[in-house]
């Protein structure tokens, strides 16, 4: 019994299989291709979460350097949400060192690390402040609603009032004060 693809509406969805005892092993292209780059479950994790704080924000935003997972362009702020064992989470037990085929994971993982920084300096070049979310921290709603709080009520996030008087703020002065853009 192989998996089964469920259409829902324009994205497909790869069905429930069968418990392992039922069924033939996957192969190894069968497993890396259950792999998702989006709507994970750390993503949508943390998509509720800060909806739930009562952040607006869209979704995979092409224009942006790195697609954030999570953007809004009023307000200037990119979340990416990495997965422990892809982006190469330094002590943490979700990202484990491949045994086999090392020679090709270390160059795949390292450049993955090295795209990410890329694209992170890119945003905060436009003015955007960034926050990178972790698979292990979603797994603590608590923990990662308080990440989230933390970064989207930064002090050097643009206020309302700044967006209304066509200002921001200035990262750098702690007081607060608004410039003219």
């Amino acid at each position: 019994m192989r998996e089964r693809v469920v259409s829902t509406g324009s994205r497909k969805k790869l069905g429930r299989i069968a418990p392992r005892r039922l069924r033939a092993p996957l192969t190894r292209s069968e497993m890396m291709g259950r792999v998702r780059s989006k709507d994970t479950k750390p993503e949508v994790r943390t998509r509720s979460a800060a909806h739930a704080l009562g952040h607006r924000f869209r979704i995979h935003v092409a224009d942006l350097p790195g697609k954030p997972d999570l953007a809004n362009k009023a307000r200037r702020w990119a979340i990416f949400v990495h997965g422990c064992f892809w982006h190469s989470h330094e002590n943490c037990r979700l990202a484990s060192k491949p045994r086999s085929n090392t020679g090709y994971w270390s160059d795949k993982l390292a450049r993955n690390q090295e795209r990410d920084a890329i694209h992170a300096q890119a945003l905060r070049d436009l003015g955007y402040q960034v926050l990178v979310v972790w698979e292990c921290e979603t797994r603590d709603e608590a923990k990662l609603r308080e990440v989230l709080t933390a970064f989207l009520s930064g002090p050097s996030l643009p206020s309302e009032n700044c967006r209304r008087e066509g200002r921001r703020q200035d990262s750098d002065k702690l007081d607060g004060q608004a410039y003219k853009q």
